[in-house]
């Protein structure tokens, strides 16, 4: 193959592939730069690794960076199982069952998902205000009300992706499981369950980055700092860019990166085949 056809059959994606790399990679070593160097600003002309200090990430133990992760990871934790089991039931019911109103159910699911959930902040503002005279644990600044928020947003959308995925595993299964004396949660749980798990993990992978890197809603809910989430604490380092703390405010981007990547890798293997097989039957 002559080298003309081969960069217009091939070599041309090789040069989009590198292009892209690198243009993901300058913003992520930049941050990593200015979280290696004390005092750094991000709108100096510093160059990439000029210091290498940890002073940024031990200043992180001296402010609440570390009960921010960790509401963080609380709430994306409790979010993400529950989005998943909320999702898998219902998925399972919409895929296995045939009920008056099915039909209708997911059409009007699936027109709920056309408008996202922050158009909805005032009313959630409203309505949680409202449930604090009631019930103070679902009021403001709770962060078991952030997940009962974070639980009805993510539920429509998961609920079609799981859908498409339930309706590959055959029907044949669920007979047999029958004839055999199991329940439908029997069933659900030790036969429907184990076979779908590539889509659950890429469900609870959605809805923990998801939520662990919300801004608009957790504001909206959370009032005081010791329940603030890590973006919505870390965004107050930065309100103001005249005195904003950047090297610290690097610092703490890049160690809030690091459970997102580890459960990314953890869960890869799923990833492909988990987006992929729900298309196959819809």
């Amino acid at each position: 193959m002559s080298a003309g056809r081969w960069m217009r059959e091939l070599g041309w994606r090789y040069v989009v592939g590198i292009l892209v790399t690198i243009y993901c990679l300058i913003p992520l070593l930049y941050v990593l730069s200015v979280s290696l160097s004390p005092g750094a600003t991000l709108t100096g002309a510093n160059k990439l690794f000029q210091h290498f200090s940890l002073e940024n990430f031990q200043a992180l133990g001296q402010t609440t960076y570390w009960q921010w992760i960790k509401n963080s990871l609380i709430v994306s934790s409790i979010t993400a199982i529950g989005t998943v089991l909320m999702g898998a039931a219902a998925a399972y019911a919409f895929s296995r069952f045939r009920f008056r109103g099915r039909r209708g159910t997911l059409t009007f699911l699936l027109l709920v998902q056309m408008f996202p959930q922050m158009l909805a902040f005032v009313a959630l503002f409203l309505l949680l205000l409202a449930l604090q005279d009631v019930f103070p644990v679902l009021g403001l600044d709770s962060r078991l009300a952030l997940i009962c928020v974070y639980l009805g947003g993510a539920l429509g959308s998961n609920t079609f992706l799981l859908y498409g995925f339930f309706n590959t595993v055959p029907r044949e299964l669920d007979e047999a499981a029958e004839i055999d004396g199991a329940s439908h949660a029997q069933t659900f749980w030790t036969i429907i369950m184990p076979l779908v798990i590539p889509i659950l993990a890429v469900v609870g992978l959605l809805s923990f980055i998801a939520s662990f890197s919300d801004f608009v809603i957790a504001r909206v809910v959370l009032q005081s700092e010791s329940n603030f989430t890590l973006a919505v604490g870390m965004y107050n380092w930065a309100a103001d860019e005249r005195v904003a703390p950047w090297g610290l405010f690097a610092a703490g981007a890049v160690v809030a990166a690091i459970p997102v990547i580890l459960l990314f890798q953890y869960l890869q293997k799923y990833i492909v085949s988990g987006l992929t097989a729900g298309a196959v039957k819809g």
